[in-house]
């Protein structure tokens, strides 16, 4: 017999049964009406009991009558059965007559229509308890076909959405367009970010879709998130952390500008006030000196602030990424000859491994090879003269199939306070370092669509990731 999901014979294993008890029964029946004619025949042939005969006779006659209206009673109840199953009404019953030839029959069907009734109640309650857990989400649910026939719609979509109802992502169209289109052009798998403004109010939804078969139909099922808070909260972040280093590095500079210029106004001052013919030219020399020390150090100090200012003015001017597909194994190469005469002299292990040997990347050549080049840089001031140092340059494909790159080194390692601010403009650890080194390298892979991540365990590990 054929089984079910939920552990119930299937409606085939059901009609097999009740088929199986029909034959047998049949069978019965055939038997005994053949024993009949044969007992029949034989009085018919060797004895001349005629009454017998007669009676033998009306037996056979109420037999076959029997057996005609047993097939026929059987076949209406196996076809309101079959019937019951087919259309899913499962409150038909099968009443136990008495008689013992239908009365199994029965109550197999009667079993059947229990089970099946259970089974679908449990149905219906697991298809409400998930029902009633998708209208609670938070996030806003969309299920449509490819023609934008909308199927399911959850709360928090009729909330953002401002409907009660949709027949058609098309009806979207006076919210916002763009949505309509991105709806319908969105891939599974895919994520983008639309902008609304909706009476005066901005609106920024991430929407992610995924595809999926019912019933042999195809559907996407799609999710919607206003980010707009989060976006502002980050972007808030950002600012804050943005002018909390350029309030610095501008204080840095201008401070002693600032108070330069007050001392050579003030020795400018102070000569003023002397006739030229009373003046010292022992004075007058330990004066210039002193303006001139204090011009030169007003002069550094304005190239150093041009120097961050165009700094900045970097980050800005990232060039657009010019793609093409190259071997990981000759971006290392490259990368490996132009990183031998910075670390030449140095006790530093420096190897380069590549895994499939055969890896590809499609991104912009140069501009990885200095994301590259800035990393491995970090690692070698970062083991300096330490013992043993290594430095490990890795390209591989993680569970995701996407293609990464790792730069790892065995330096002290980057503590917990600071792992989160290495990203930010112009921060810092290094005494003489700029800080924009890594924030370019993260501009760089947001160009490329991907991703630089840093792990640190102190004096053991740290690696830099670039997914792409």
């Amino acid at each position: 017999m054929n089984w079910d999901c939920h552990g119930l014979p299937s409606i085939a294993g059901w009609k097999n049964m009740a088929y199986n008890s029909f034959r047998i029964q049949i069978f019965c029946r055939v038997i005994l009406l053949g024993v009949s004619l044969v007992f029949c025949a034989f009085l018919i042939i060797h004895t001349a009991l005629y009454v017998t005969f007669a009676l033998t006779g009306l037996l056979i006659l109420f037999e076959l009558f029997a057996l005609l209206k047993f097939i026929e009673k059987s076949n209406r109840n196996l076809v309101r059965f079959l019937e019951s199953i087919r259309y899913s009404d499962f409150s038909q019953a099968f009443p136990v007559s008495g008689d013992p030839s239908l009365d199994r029959l029965h109550a197999e069907f009667n079993r059947v229509m229990e089970e099946f009734h259970r089974a679908r109640s449990e149905k219906e309650e697991s298809f409400r308890y998930l029902e009633t857990v998708v209208q609670h989400v938070g996030i806003g649910l969309l299920s449509f076909q490819p023609d934008g026939t909308v199927e399911l719609m959850n709360n928090a979509a009729k909330r953002l959405l401002r409907v009660s109802h949709l027949k058609s992502v098309s009806s979207l169209a006076s919210f916002s367009q763009e949505l309509v289109d991105t709806l319908l052009t969105l891939k599974p798998g895919e994520r983008k970010l639309v902008k609304i403004t909706d009476n005066d109010e901005i609106l920024h939804l991430a929407v992610y879709a995924t595809g999926f078969m019912l019933r042999e139909k195809n559907y996407t099922l799609v999710s919607i998130h206003n980010i707009q808070s989060e976006l502002e909260e980050q972007e808030m972040k950002s600012w804050q952390n943005l002018i909390r280093v350029l309030t610095h590095e501008i204080m840095n500079s201008v401070t002693p500008i600032a108070s330069l210029a007050s001392t050579v106004n003030a020795l400018l001052r102070d000569a003023g006030k002397i006739p030229l013919s009373e003046l010292d030219p022992q004075t007058v020399s330990e004066t210039a000196e002193d303006i001139k020390s204090a011009v030169e150090t007003i002069q550094k100090r304005s190239e150093g602030l041009l120097h961050f200012v165009e700094n900045y003015r970097n980050l800005t001017r990232i060039p657009k990424p010019d793609y093409r597909i190259f071997p990981v194994s000759g971006l290392f190469a490259r990368v490996k000859q132009l990183m031998e005469t910075r670390i030449g002299g140095k006790d530093i292990s420096f190897t380069v491994a590549v895994a499939p040997e055969t890896l590809e990347l499609t991104a912009d050549l140069e501009l990885i090879e200095q994301v590259l080049i800035n990393l491995l840089l970090n690692a070698i001031d970062a083991v300096g003269d330490r013992p043993e140092s290594r430095i490990e340059l890795r390209g591989s494909i993680d569970d995701r199939d996407r293609v990464i790159i790792q730069v790892s080194d065995n330096g002290p390692g980057i503590v917990g306070d600071v792992i989160d601010r290495i990203f930010i403009p112009f921060f810092t650890t290094k005494q003489n370092g700029s800080g924009i080194g890594l924030s370019l390298s993260r501009q760089i892979m947001r160009l490329h669509g991907g991703s630089i991540g840093v792990r640190s365990e102190p004096d053991i590990r740290t690696v830099f990731t670039l997914r792409f």
